[in-house]
C-alpha cells in the first residue's frame, strides 16, 4: 500500500475518513505523526498554542464538517486536551483524539511525562484503546472513526512514539469508515398511540431540542394543523426559529417567559429531540408525551406519560397523515402574544444603550445581530455573552450558534471560532468573548493571527465574572472575588499583529462594529465596555431569588458599596418593571 510507518497508516485512514486538519501541539512522541501528515499533504496541521483550544476548535469542526481530529504529545497534552474533549464528548460530536506517549518499554515505569490515556479519558469517550502492535493499527483506529461517527462522540487512540515509526502491517479488515443516516421511527402502534393524544389535547406546545433540527419543516407543518405554539431549548434555536412562523422563544435559565407560560398553560407538551436538563422549567402536572432517537433519554428529566424512540424528522412524518386538523387558534394566538410582548420589553434593553464604560450588553448584542451577515456563524462563551447570544442572536436565513451548552466551560467562544474559521472559511465567524473566557486562553490569539483567520473577537468586557456574580447574589450572598483587573485586550491583540479596537462610548457601538464588519481579509477584536451591573434574570422568578437579590443589596450597602447597587439598579430597573 505503500506505507512507509505507522503514522504513514494512520495518516491515510484519517484522510479517507474525511478528516481535514489535525489541531495540536507536536512534541516527543507525536513527532512521527507530525512528520506523516506533513508528508502526506492533503491535511492541514494546526499549531495551536494550547492543546485545550486545540480540542476545543475540533469540537466545532465536528459539529460543522461531521468528524474533526486533535491531537497531544505525553502527559502534559494529555491533560491540557482533557477540558476540550470532554466538550466535545458532551456537546456529542465525533471526534477523534491521538494521545500519543512514551515509548512501549517505558509502560509502567513512572517514565517522563508518563500518563495513562486510558485511565485519563476513560469518563469523556465511547472508545478509548492503546495501540501496541503494527498489526492492531487499521481495525483499530477503523473502530474509533466508526464508533465515533456512529455514536456521535469522542474516540481516543493512545499512540506510543515507539510504534508510530514501526513498520506498517496491512490486515485483511476494512480501514473504510461509513457516515450512515438510518431512518428510526416508532412502530405502527406508537404512531397511532401518539396521534390519540395529540388529538385529545386542547393546547399542545411543541419543545424541540437539537435532535429535531433536521425536523424544521414537519415541526412547522405539525404546529400549523394544530395550532401549536413552538418553543425550544438553546442548542435548537437557530434550527427551529428558521420560517417559524409559531416559535414562541426559549425556556431554561436563559430563556424568556413567553415559551415557559406556554408549556405551564398547556394540555399537552411534546418533547423533540430534547435533553433538556433544567427540570425546574418543565411542568408535573401535565400530560407530556417524550420522542427521542436515543431511548435512554426517555424520562431522565421530567414525568413523561409516554415515550417514543425515534428521530423527529420520520417519527412527525408518520404521524401528521393521523393528526386531525383544527380551526381553533385561540391558545396559540394567546401565545404569540405574549411572546411579542417578550420581544418588546428586550428591546427595552437597546433602546437604553447605556453610559460611558457601561455599555449595555443587550444593546451590543442586538446590534451584532443587525450587522451579521444572514449565514454567520455565532461562537458564545459561557456566562453573561451566552445569555445576550441567546436573547438577541435571530435566524436570518443559515445562521449558526455554537457554544458550550452541556459542559458549560468558560473559554471555549475563541478557540471554537479557529475551527469554525477553518471549516468554513467563507462564512463571518463572530465569537462573542466574556472577558474572565477570553483571558484564560488568551496566547491563542496568536494562533488566529498566524492563519489569518477573519475572525470577529467581540470582547464583553464588564471586568467581571457577571453570571457567578448573579448567582451570588440571587442566593443573598455579597458577591466577593468576581471582579476582574483586565489588560487592555486591544493593546494585547495589537502586540500579536490582530486589527483591535476599543469602545467606551454607547455611541460609538455602530460605527466601530460597521467598520470591523467590513474587514473580511484578516481578524479583528473589539473590546467594548458593558456595565458590569448588567443582570440577565430567568423567565421563572423564584421568592427565594428576589429574597437572595434583596439581601445580597443589603449586604453590600452595609459594606458601603452604595454606588454598585445603584449601579445595578439604574442597569436592571427594566427587569423590576416586568415583575
Amino acid at each position: 500500500m505503500g506505507m512507509k510507518n505507522v503514522a504513514h497508516q494512520i495518516v491515510g485512514i484519517l484522510k479517507d475518513a474525511g478528516i481535514k486538519r489535525i489541531y495540536a501541539v507536536t512534541g516527543d512522541s507525536l513527532n512521527f505523526f507530525n512528520e506523516a501528515v506533513h508528508e502526506d499533504g492533503t491535511m492541514q496541521w494546526i499549531h495551536v498554542r494550547h492543546e485545550e483550544v486545540g480540542a476545543f476548535a475540533a469540537t466545532a469542526e465536528a459539529d460543522l464538517h461531521g468528524i474533526a481530529c486533535c491531537a497531544g504529545s505525553s502527559g502534559p497534552g494529555h491533560v491540557h486536551l482533557i477540558n476540550g474533549v470532554y466538550e466535545a464528548h458532551k456537546t456529542r460530536v465525533p471526534m477523534l483524539v491521538i494521545a500519543s506517549t512514551c515509548a512501549t518499554y517505558e509502560f509502567g515505569t513512572d517514565y517522563f511525562q508518563e500518563t495513562n490515556p486510558i485511565k485519563l479519558f476513560d469518563d469523556c469517550s465511547c472508545y478509548n484503546q492503546m495501540i501496541t502492535r503494527p498489526e492492531q493499527v487499521q481495525r483499530m483506529v477503523q473502530n474509533a472513526l466508526q464508533q465515533a461517527i456512529s455514536k456521535r462522540d469522542v474516540a481516543v487512540i493512545g499512540l506510543p512514539g515507539d510504534v508510530s515509526e514501526m513498520e506498517s502491517v496491512h490486515m485483511n479488515t476494512s480501514s473504510k469508515v461509513f457516515f450512515t443516516q438510518p431512518q428510526i421511527r416508532p412502530s405502527d402502534l406508537e404512531i397511532g398511540r401518539l396521534a390519540q393524544y395529540i388529538n385529545q389535547a386542547e393546547k399542545v406546545t411543541l419543545f424541540c431540542g437539537v435532535g429535531a433540527k433536521n425536523a424544521q419543516q414537519q415541526i412547522v407543518q405539525l404546529s400549523q394543523k394544530i395550532h401549536a405554539p413552538v418553543g425550544y431549548s438553546f442548542k435548537a434555536k437557530l434550527d427551529i426559529q428558521r420560517d417559524n412562523p409559531n416559535e414562541i422563544g426559549m425556556t431554561g435559565l436563559l430563556g424568556t417567559a413567553s415559551a415557559f407560560q406556554s408549556m405551564h398553560h398547556s394540555d399537552l407538551i411534546l418533547l423533540l429531540g430534547t435533553d433538556f436538563p433544567y427540570k425546574d422549567f418543565i411542568p408535573t402536572n401535565k400530560t407530556i408525551v417524550q420522542i427521542d432517537i436515543e431511548g435512554e433519554k426517555l424520562g431522565r428529566r421530567s414525568i413523561v406519560d409516554y415515550g417514543l424512540v425515534g428521530d423527529i424528522e420520520h417519527t412527525l412524518k408518520a404521524v401528521l397523515p393521523f393528526v386531525e386538523a383544527r380551526s381553533d387558534s385561540s391558545f396559540l394566538e394567546k401565545q404569540l402574544a405574549a411572546y411579542e410582548k417578550v420581544k418588546e420589553d428586550l428591546m427595552i434593553y437597546v433602546d437604553d444603550s447605556g453610559s460611558e464604560c457601561a455599555i449595555q450588553p443587550e444593546f451590543v448584542a442586538h446590534m451584532i445581530d443587525q450587522k451579521a451577515s444572514d449565514d454567520a456563524i455565532f461562537l458564545l462563551d459561557t456566562g453573561m455573552s451566552c445569555v445576550w447570544g441567546a436573547r438577541y442572536i435571530n435566524q436570518r436565513r443559515d445562521r449558526k450558534m455554537l457554544g458550550s451548552f452541556n459542559h458549560g466551560s468558560m473559554a471555549n467562544a475563541m478557540p471554537m471560532a479557529i475551527g469554525a474559521a477553518l471549516t468554513h472559511p467563507e462564512r463571518q465567524i463572530i465569537a462573542f468573548c466574556g472577558d474572565g473566557g477570553l483571558s484564560m486562553l488568551l496566547g491563542d490569539l496568536a494562533t488566529i493571527k498566524q492563519y489569518n483567520l477573519p475572525i470577529k473577537l467581540i470582547v464583553f468586557n464588564n471586568r467581571s465574572l457577571g453570571m457567578v456574580k448573579l448567582e451570588m447574589q440571587v442566593a443573598g450572598l455579597k458577591d466577593q472575588e468576581t471582579n476582574m483587573v483586565n489588560p487592555d485586550f486591544a493593546l494585547v491583540a495589537q502586540a500579536m499583529g490582530i486589527r483591535a479596537f476599543t469602545v467606551t462610548q454607547p455611541e460609538a457601538v455602530d460605527g466601530v462594529l460597521s467598520e470591523a464588519f467590513r474587514i473580511t481579509d484578516e481578524p479583528v477584536l473589539i473590546d467594548i465596555y458593558t456595565s458590569p451591573n448588567a443582570l440577565a434574570m430567568p423567565p421563572k422568578i423564584s421568592f427565594s431569588q428576589m429574597k437572595g437579590m434583596t439581601e445580597s443589596m443589603a449586604k453590600l450597602m452595609l459594606s458601603g458599596n452604595f454606588e454598585e447597587v445603584w449601579d445595578t439598579i439604574k442597569s436592571n430597573y427594566k427587569h423590576l418593571k416586568s415583575l
